[in-house]
């Protein structure tokens, strides 16, 4: 086996980072350059439709991209759901009643302001741009006229005003008009929350920088309904468990802040929200919302739909509207700021490395299966050793190419353990096992190797 040794310098500087950074800089332009480029070229992300030219900010998740939402999907719902007792899932249709998006006012006020320039014709919200087209420079723009971001669609085969429904915008209302329902058939009371992952879309009009903010996307999102007088404390609670998620799966500190809106900024359901925010390349971005939205939801459905939505707290007699505090992220955004936060390059044994230091549950293996040969006599081990890891992890497989290229290919993919089968393992039943971030390796028997990865990856805030 080659042993790779990287400079104590280096190794040293790798350990520091293994974990959150608080001194760690700013992220450059070039970074979202490299993990753009790292995407297309490794299988993250491809331009959806690319062989017909493309669908402007839609994208398609390759096999490593999807690998990756699902982790991000499985930490979510383990924090959310998993490690709770209560919490409950649910999944909500994507089509609805419209009567539903008339009574939570998306159909009155789920707008942006929309202006035109006059000169080159593009269309921007005027909220974002100041007074001065981005494309051309140009002044001369239209006044702001509100525009609604739901997709309309029609109901079965006549288009017609009847037939008119819409694509959620997100996911929450599917939350709210179950509310009885999860109330009557879980009997839970509050504090309880209903909690749930699903496809949103907005009809964005300046949709852009990479899968950052796209027409359609997933959310993961909670509605956590409390009594009223508790709300406050609540919101508080949730913001400090969401802000400290982010940060157990591998993103520094100093590339996080919780954002308080201002008092314009609110939305009409809200009497409070924070942002978790982002330090993007291209500045301060969103990655999930916090918010008190009160009773709103629950009391505009109440009163459009005839049935009350009230819980009954038997202690004290008393019928209510419990408030709702809802944390509501982006999978896709997660994803975009775990791999910024990850990709690094360092040094070993005198040549430069690429390497996706992705959480060990975030990233898209966790364990690389590698014979050293491809030769037939290897063959069946490696594979009797895959099937044995493949109960427990998410294994990658790879043959091709001398050992040292592999180990590349993995850490550039983030792979945090790499296993190799060579031909000493036919006599002694061992195989050698190496670490990402250190390139540190050990032989342990094949009998073991689960167990040892187990306690590996639990060390690392991991659980399987």
């Amino acid at each position: 086996m080659t042993t790779e040794t990287p400079s104590e310098e280096s190794r040293s500087r790798l350990l520091r980072q293994k974990g959150p950074s608080e001194g760690r800089p700013a992220p450059e332009a070039s970074l979202f350059e490299e993990v753009v480029n790292l995407c297309k070229r490794r299988g993250f992300v491809f331009p959806s439709s690319e062989i017909y030219g493309g669908m402007r900010s839609t994208y398609d998740w390759g096999p490593l991209g999807a690998l990756l939402l699902q982790n991000v999907r499985k930490a979510w719902w383990r924090a959310m759901v998993q490690e709770r007792d209560d919490v409950v899932p649910i999944e909500a249709a994507v089509l609805t009643n419209p009567k539903v998006w008339a009574a939570s006012g998306h159909l009155a006020t789920f707008t942006d302001p929309l202006v035109d320039c006059r000169k080159c014709k593009e269309r921007w919200r005027a909220d974002q741009i100041g007074d001065t087209c981005p494309n051309c420079g140009s002044k001369d723009l239209t006044e702001a006229r509100p525009f609604n971001l739901m997709f309309k669609t029609f109901v079965g085969p006549v288009e017609e005003e009847a037939s008119v429904a819409y694509l959620r915008p997100e996911t929450a209302q599917g939350m709210f008009v179950n509310f009885l329902n999860v109330l009557q058939s879980t009997r839970k009371r509050p504090p309880f929350g209903i909690a749930q992952i699903g496809r949103s879309f907005r009809n964005e009009i300046t949709p852009g920088n990479f899968v950052f903010r796209t027409r359609e996307f997933e959310q993961m999102e909670m509605e956590f309904f409390v009594p009223p007088a508790e709300a406050d404390s609540w919101f508080e609670y949730w913001c400090q468990q969401r802000h400290a998620w982010y940060e157990r799966y591998g993103i520094p500190s100093s590339w996080l802040r919780l954002r308080p809106h201002e008092q314009e900024e609110l939305s009409h359901y809200s009497v409070r929200t924070s942002d978790i925010e982002f330090l993007f390349p291209w500045g301060w971005g969103e990655l999930e919302g916090i918010a008190n939205r009160t009773d709103y939801d629950l009391r505009v459905h109440s009163e459009a739909s005839g049935v009350r939505l009230e819980y009954f707290d038997q202690a004290s007699g008393e019928h209510y509207l419990p408030y709702a505090i809802e944390p509501a992220g982006g999978v896709t955004r997660a994803a975009m700021a775990f791999l910024l936060s990850a990709i690094d390059e360092d040094e070993v044994a005198g040549e430069k490395r690429s390497v996706l230091r992705l959480h060990p549950l975030i990233a898209p293996y966790q364990v690389a299966v590698l014979p050293l040969s491809k030769k037939e006599t290897l063959t069946p081990l490696a594979r009797k050793v895959l099937g044995e890891l493949q109960r427990t992890f998410t294994c990658d497989y790879d043959e091709t190419q001398a050992i040292g290229r592999r180990y590349r290919r993995q850490d550039e993919i983030g792979t945090p353990y790499c296993v190799t089968i060579d031909f000493d393992s036919l006599e002694d039943d061992q195989v050698t096992v190496r670490e990402r971030d250190t390139t540190a390796q050990v032989r342990l028997p094949i009998s073991g190797l689960v167990d040892h990865l187990s306690a590996e990856l639990q060390a690392s805030g991991g659980a399987f």
